[in-house]
């Protein structure tokens, strides 16, 4: 999960991985966190609430302990299958994160 979880973060434009000092592995754009990957929660990202809600409908997704309140979402054991899925939810939570300039050379780069 690790893995995967740092091929896609780290391929954002000025993404950063940083170890808490509880060793736990988190993806930040500015200082912020978009992405934390924990043993209790597994992978979690940052959403808005609607997003949330949407996702909390499918069983495989829960609210993140402590920052669920501000739109986190959380993924314990994700399949093989679910990884495009997530890929495109850790672009919009990078997204939430970054600063407006890298937002905009994003949606650039990313126009189809």
């Amino acid at each position: 999960m690790l893995i995967k979880a740092r091929k896609i973060s780290l391929a954002l434009p000025e993404a950063i991985d940083h170890i808490d000092g509880f060793g736990h592995t988190s993806f930040q754009i500015n200082g912020k966190s978009f992405v934390k990957l924990t043993e209790r929660a597994g992978l979690s990202f940052k959403s808005d609430r609607e997003m949330q809600e949407f996702l909390l409908q499918n069983e495989k997704f829960f609210k993140t302990t402590h920052t669920g309140n501000h739109g986190w979402v959380s993924i314990k054991n994700p399949r093989e299958g679910d990884w495009d899925e997530l890929n495109e939810l850790i672009q919009e939570a990078y997204l939430r994160a970054a600063l407006k300039h890298l937002v905009k050379e994003w949606i650039e780069l990313h126009k189809k």
